[in-house]
Order: C-alpha cells, then structure tokens, then sequence
C-alpha cells in the first residue's frame, strides 16, 4: 500500500481520490456554473419578455383581410372549446407590464380597466366590443400568473355561457 501522506491525493489502483478541500472547490465550480446558466436564462427571458412588450404596445394595422382572419381563428377555437364542454377560451395573453397600470384595474375588476390597454391588447378589447359584444360573447381580463405573489401575466377571456 502507498503512503498517501506524501502526496495530495489518495490513491486506489489507478483511480485518484479528490481530497476533501477539492471536492469542496469543485461542488463551488458546479454550483457556480449553474447559477450562471440560470442568470442567462433569466437575461434571456427578461430579453424576449421586452421584445414582446415592444411588439405588442405597437398596433397592427386592421385591414378587412385581417380581420376575416381573426374571426375564423376565434371561430375555430371557440367551436373546439365547444366540442370539450368549455364555455370560455383565452384569445390573448400579455405581461402585466403592458397596461398602464401594470394591471392594477384588471386585479381589481374596476370598470375602466380597458382604458389601461394598448396596442393589440386594445385592438382585440376593441374586436370584441365592435364584433363579437353584440353576439352575447362576453370579455373578461384577469391575472393569470402570480410570480413571487406579484401580478404577472394577463389574459383575456371570451366567453359564452
């Protein structure tokens, strides 16, 4: 048998043994690179969380042919819901950070809360109110997600029963 006080590692045939203070170090490493991994996907997340924003603050432009083809979307969806049993469906989700509020109206179910919407979250409050209100399809806007019991995503409902 070796001596092993003379060396740093110890020793089993030809496998060599981390000795407590490298284990140590390397468990750090791990845990190092997995924060890291983390951090990036966060940064990652909060990127693509800002596009979207950006995207969706922005209105589309409502031709004719647009609109025919969000009402056969919606009709497609609201005829498979059916089908289930379901009387509501969600045509759109947003971040929280979309309304003026940040969604303070919506959480509250005060009765102004579209007048905090932009962009196409507005448009389709505006489809369902010009198109779909008169057919008896209800619009509901409610906080889907609480992340760290904070608001967090919006959607919006429409619904038949």
């Amino acid at each position: 048998m070796t001596d092993t006080t003379q060396h740093p590692h110890a020793t089993l045939g030809d496998e060599t043994f981390m000795s407590a203070e490298e284990l140590r170090d390397y468990m750090h490493q791990v845990e190092a690179a997995k924060l890291s991994k983390e951090l990036a996907a966060m940064d990652s997340a909060d990127k693509a969380r800002h596009e979207l924003i950006e995207k969706l603050s922005q209105p589309l432009e409502i031709t004719p042919e647009l609109l025919h083809k969000i009402a056969e979307n919606i009709r497609t969806k609201v005829r498979l819901a059916a089908e289930r049993g379901e009387t509501e469906i969600m045509v759109m989700r947003f971040p929280n950070l979309l309304c003026s509020d940040k969604g303070r109206a919506i959480n509250n179910a005060e009765e102004g809360w579209p007048d905090t919407l932009p962009g196409r979250p507005r448009q389709a409050y505006e489809i369902w109110r010009d198109h779909l209100r008169g057919a008896d399809y209800k619009l509901k806007a409610l906080i889907v997600d609480w992340p760290n019991g904070m608001p967090g995503d919006i959607g919006l409902f429409l619904s038949w029963a």
